[in-house]
C-alpha cells in the first residue's frame, strides 16, 4: 500500500503559459532525446497531430466524456495521463450568505446615491460579502503513469501522436528496436470509463508498470488481482474541510503475459495486447449532499463493461460521439499548411493564410464542448474539466460575469443544444441557493447570483466588493433558457425552467431602485464588471448604481419574460409589471467621447479606462439591442468604445468577445484581425487550448461563436448568410449550422459570394433571409411564394420538415 501526501509530490509549475506539472514518481523523462524521423504529414483536416510527445501540460491532448477528463502526454519510455473528475471540489456543502448583509444594504445604497462610492465599497467589503470571501476550487484526481522499462526514448523512431476530432480518440505510435507500438485512448460517455488500448507488432512486447501520483491525501492499493485503486478526499480551503471522497480504479485485461497488483503498482509483463479501463467515482450527489458511495460508483461502470471487446467498446464510443459532433461540417478553404504538425501551424497563423486551421479550431471548440458538458455532470468551468492544479487560477470556478456564459455561446448555432443540459441543471440549483441569498442579504423574493459560483452553488458576493457585488449574474443565466427555446422550440424545456426565469424577474422587480436625478430604475449596489470608474486615495472604485451592462441585461430579461409568459399562457399580470419596469430602465447613452457610456453618469476620465472587459457592449453581443441597421448611431458608439478600450492583445476570452462584437458590427477586417490574434501562438497553446494566459477554455468557445458570426448571424428577426465574411475565407461550405427560429442551414460560397443554400425548417416559422444576393426560393414540396422587402432579402412562410432551396440568380 502506498500513501501519498501533498509534501511527497513534486510540482513544477510553469510561468503564465502553464508549464508541465510532473508529480512524484512521474518525474522520469517522457521524451528524453530525439524522436527520430517523422512519419510524414497528414491531410485529414480534422486531426491535431505532432511529431513528438508532450513535455508540458499545454502540449498534452485533452479527452473527456463530460464528467471524466484526461490530458494525454503520449510519452514513449513513460506515458502520463493527468486526470480529472468534474465533481471533485475543495471544501463541502456550504452556504456563503452573511445575514448582516440586509442590515447594511440600505446604508450602502444611501452612500451610492450621495456619490460616496469608496465609502459604499468599503462598507460592502466589511459586511456585504460571502463567508468566507473566497469560494472553493476545482481539484484534480492526479496522474496515472505507465513506465515501459524496455523502451529507450532516445532510440525511438517514426513517432506520431494525434487527436482525431471525428472519433474523439487520441493515439500514439512509434517504433523501437524493430517493434511498432501503438496506443489509443478515449473516454466513453456510454460506458463512463476511460479506455486505453496498447498493441505491439511483436508478441510479448508489452511490459509496463502503472502507478498513481497525486497531491490529494490519497492511498493507492490493490482492489483485486487486476485492479489498482486510488482512494482519497478533496482538499481543505478557506476553513472548509474537504468532503468529496473519490475512488479511482485502473483495471487491466491482457492477451498473453501476466498482470500483478502489489505495492501501489499494477504491472503487466510480456503481453501481446492490453486494454486498460479507468473509472472514477465520488461521493458528490449534488451541492447539498456528499454521501454517495464513491467505491460503488467507481466499480459500477467497470462491472457493466466486464471483460471488454475493445472493438465494440470503441464503436459504441464513436457512434455516441458522432451523434453530436457529426451534425455540422465546416470548410473554410484549403491550405498547404495542412502538411505541418499542428503546433507549427499555430506558430505560423499570426501571418494568416491557413483557413483550414480556422476550421479545425472551430471543430476543436465543438469537440471541447461535447467533451466537457454532458449529462451526467457539471457544466464546463473556467477550464472545462481539465485542470492539474490543486489551486488553479480563479479556482477554475464558474465565473458568471462573462466566462461561464461564453462557454455556451456555440451551443445553439454549432448544433449542440444538449450540451446546455448541465448548465441548466446548475442554474436551477443556483435558483435554490440564490433564493437564500436574496432573502438573507437583500430581504427580497426571487433569487440572485453574483459574479462567481462553485461546486457548492455559492451565490453571495465573493472575493472583494470591487469584483463581487454584481447582482445580475443570475439574470444573464436565466436568459439562456429562452435562447435555447429560440433555436429548438423546446416547449417542455421552457416550461420546466420557467420558474427559474420567473424568480430572477421577481428579484429585480422588488429590488430595482429609482434614481433620484433621472427617475430611471437602476440596480444598486452594482458595478461594471471589474472596471473602476474612479481612484480615491489610490484605491480603485467600481461600485455604483445602474451600470450600463445591468440595464442591458434587464432589458432583455423583462422582454424575454414577457415572451415566455405569452408562449406558456401564464403570469400575465407579472409580465405587465415587467414590461412597465422595462420602460423605466435607463436608455443606452452616448458619452462625451462618442462612446457607449459604461455607467449611468458620463465620468470623463473613466471612459479612458483600459480593460479586458467590454461589458457595456453586451447590447451588441450577445444581445441584439444595438445593430448597424437598427441603431446605427449606437453602433458607431460601440466602435468608439472598442477603440477606447485599447489595441492591446488582451486575454484570449476578451479577444473572442471582441471578435464577436466586430462581426456583429459588420467589420470583417477587424473581426479577422482578432481571430488571428486569438489563434496565434500568444493566445493558443500547442494543444489548441485558449490562453488567458494561463489556460481558460472560454476563449475556445468564444472563438467558435465568432467564426459563426462572421459567416452566419441569426438575430433581430432574420437570418443572414455571410454577413461579415473576411477576404481570408473566399471559398467555403457549411452544413448543419443552426439559426434562431429553428432553421438548419447548409450553404456554400465562392469568391466571397453566396453560391447556394438549403434551409430546413424544423419548426415551421416564417423566415426572413438576408443573402446579399438576388435569389429565388424553391422547396422540396413545390413552389414557394416569397417576398423581397429589400435588396438581398427574401421572406417566406415555412413548413416543418421541409427543405427550402436558395438559388442565386446569375
Amino acid at each position: 500500500m502506498t500513501q501519498y501526501t501533498r509534501r511527497q509530490v513534486l510540482r513544477t509549475a510553469g510561468a503564465a503559459a502553464g508549464t508541465a506539472v510532473v508529480a512524484g514518481s512521474l518525474t522520469n523523462p517522457l521524451t528524453a532525446g530525439a524522436v527520430g524521423s517523422p512519419p510524414g504529414s497528414d491531410t485529414n483536416p480534422l486531426k491535431l497531430w505532432y511529431t513528438q510527445p508532450a513535455t508540458e501540460w499545454l502540449q498534452a491532448l485533452a479527452i473527456g466524456n463530460g464528467r471524466l477528463g484526461a490530458m494525454v502526454y503520449g510519452g514513449t519510455a513513460t506515458e502520463q495521463l493527468q486526470l480529472n473528475e468534474d465533481s471533485i471540489w475543495a471544501g463541502g456543502p456550504h452556504q456563503y450568505d452573511d445575514p448582516i448583509g440586509k442590515d447594511v444594504l440600505p446604508e450602502i445604497r444611501r452612500l451610492i446615491a450621495e456619490e460616496k462610492y469608496l465609502d459604499a465599497q468599503n462598507l460592502a467589503d466589511a459586511h456585504f460579502m460571502g463567508l468566507p470571501h473566497e469560494q472553493m476550487q476545482y481539484q484534480p484526481v492526479g496522474y496515472l503513469s505507465l513506465a515501459f522499462p524496455g523502451i529507450d526514448a532516445t532510440a525511438v523512431t517514426a513517432y506520431r501522436r494525434e487527436l482525431d476530432l471525428t472519433t474523439a480518440i487520441t493515439s500514439v505510435s512509434y517504433e523501437h528496436a524493430g517493434v511498432r507500438y501503438t496506443r489509443e485512448v478515449f473516454v466513453s460517455h456510454p460506458a463512463q470509463v476511460l479506455v486505453m488500448r496498447l498493441t505491439a507488432s511483436q508478441r510479448g512486447a508489452l511490459t509496463f508498470d502503472a502507478t498513481y501520483s497525486t497531491e490529494q491525501a490519497a492511498t493507492a492499493s490493490a482492489y483485486d488481482k487486476q485492479t489498482l485503486a486510488l482512494n482519497g478526499i478533496s482538499g481543505d480551503a478557506e476553513g472548509l474541510t474537504g468532503s468529496v471522497k473519490f475512488c479511482a480504479l485502473l483495471r487491466a485485461f491482457t492477451e498473453g503475459g501476466s498482470t500483478t497488483v502489489a505495492d501501489g503498482k499494477l504491472s503487466v509483463a510480456g503481453a501481446d495486447e492490453v486494454t486498460l479501463l479507468f473509472s472514477v467515482g465520488t461521493s458528490y450527489r449534488n451541492y447539498l449532499d456528499v454521501s454517495a458511495d464513491q467505491v460503488a460508483r467507481a466499480v459500477a461502470p467497470l462491472a457493466a463493461v466486464g471483460r471488454p471487446a475493445y472493438g465494440a467498446l470503441r464503436h459504441q464510443h464513436v457512434e455516441d460521439y458522432q451523434r453530436l459532433f457529426g451534425r455540422l461540417d465546416i470548410d473554410l478553404g484549403t491550405s498547404d499548411s495542412i502538411a505541418l504538425p499542428t503546433d507549427q501551424r499555430i506558430m505560423a497563423f499570426r501571418n494568416g493564410g491557413d483557413p483550414q486551421l480556422a476550421a479545425l479550431y472551430y471543430q476543436f471548440g465543438r469537440y471541447l464542448l461535447i467533451s466537457s458538458s454532458r449529462t451526467p455532470g457539471q457544466p464546463a468551468n473556467l477550464q472545462g474539466i481539465w485542470s492539474y492544479k490543486m489551486l488553479p487560477e480563479w479556482q477554475s470556478k464558474f465565473t458568471l460575469n462573462i466566462n461561464a456564459e461564453m462557454n455556451y455561446w456555440p451551443a445553439g448555432p454549432a448544433n449542440l443544444a444538449e450540451c446546455w443540459d448541465p448548465m441548466f441543471q446548475m442554474i436551477s440549483e443556483l435558483s435554490e441557493s440564490g433564493a437564500r441569498t436574496a432573502a438573507t442579504m437583500y430581504d427580497a423574493p426571487g433569487w440572485v447570483a453574483h459574479h462567481n459560483t462553485d461546486g457548492w452553488r455559492g451565490t453571495a458576493p465573493v472575493d472583494f466588493a470591487y469584483y463581487g457585488v454584481w447582482p445580475t449574474g443570475g439574470a444573464w443565466l436565466s436568459l439562456l433558457f429562452w435562447e435555447r427555446y429560440e433555436y429548438t422550440g423546446d416547449l417542455d424545456m421552457l416550461r420546466k425552467y420557467y420558474p427559474v426565469l420567473r424568480g430572477s424577474v421577481e428579484f429585480f422587480l422588488d429590488q430595482l431602485q429609482t434614481d433620484a436625478k433621472t427617475g430611471w430604475l437602476v440596480t444598486s449596489p452594482s458595478h461594471s464588471p471589474e472596471v473602476k470608474h474612479h481612484d480615491y486615495d489610490n484605491v480603485g472604485v467600481s461600485m455604483c448604481a445602474g451600470p450600463t451592462m445591468d440595464t442591458e441585461i434587464l432589458h432583455d430579461l423583462f422582454k424575454v419574460f414577457g415572451q415566455a409568459t405569452a408562449v406558456l399562457g401564464v403570469d400575465s399580470a407579472m409580465a405587465a409589471a415587467a414590461a412597465d419596469a422595462r420602460s423605466k430602465l435607463a436608455p443606452i447613452q452616448i458619452g462625451y467621447l462618442g462612446q457607449i457610456q459604461e455607467w449611468l453618469i458620463d465620468w470623463e476620465e473613466a471612459a479612458l479606462e483600459t480593460s479586458r472587459h467590454v461589458s457595456h457592449l453586451w447590447a451588441v453581443f450577445p444581445s441584439d439591442q444595438v445593430t448597424p441597421r437598427s441603431t446605427p448611431e449606437l453602433a458607431d458608439a460601440a466602435r468608439k468604445s472598442l477603440e477606447l478600450r485599447g489595441p492591446a492583445v488582451t486575454a484570449g476570452w476578451s479577444l473572442a468577445w471582441k471578435l464577436n462584437l466586430r462581426a456583429r458590427l459588420l467589420e470583417p477586417d477587424n473581426a479577422y484581425k482578432h481571430l488571428t490574434q486569438l489563434l496565434g501562438p500568444g493566445r493558443t497553446a500547442p494543444n489548441m487550448f485558449d490562453l488567458h494566459p494561463p489556460f481558460q477554455i472560454d476563449g475556445n468557445f468564444g472563438g467558435v461563436s465568432g467564426i459563426t458570426e462572421m459567416i452566419m448571424q441569426s438575430h433581430s428577426g432574420e437570418v443572414a448568410l455571410l454577413p461579415c465574411l473576411p477576404t481570408a475565407f473566399p471559398t467555403g461550405t457549411v452544413r448543419g449550422m443552426r439559426a434562431r427560429g429553428g432553421f438548419d442551414l447548409e450553404f456554400s460560397w465562392f469568391g466571397g459570394k453566396l453560391t447556394k443554400a438549403t434551409v430546413r425548417s424544423l419548426l415551421g416559422n416564417r423566415l426572413r433571409l438576408r443573402t446579399g444576393a438576388s435569389v429565388d426560393v424553391k422547396s422540396s414540396i413545390g413552389p414557394v411564394a416569397f417576398a423581397r422587402p429589400e435588396d438581398g432579402v427574401v421572406e417566406f412562410r415555412t413548413r416543418p420538415g421541409v427543405d427550402y432551396f436558395i438559388e442565386v440568380r446569375p
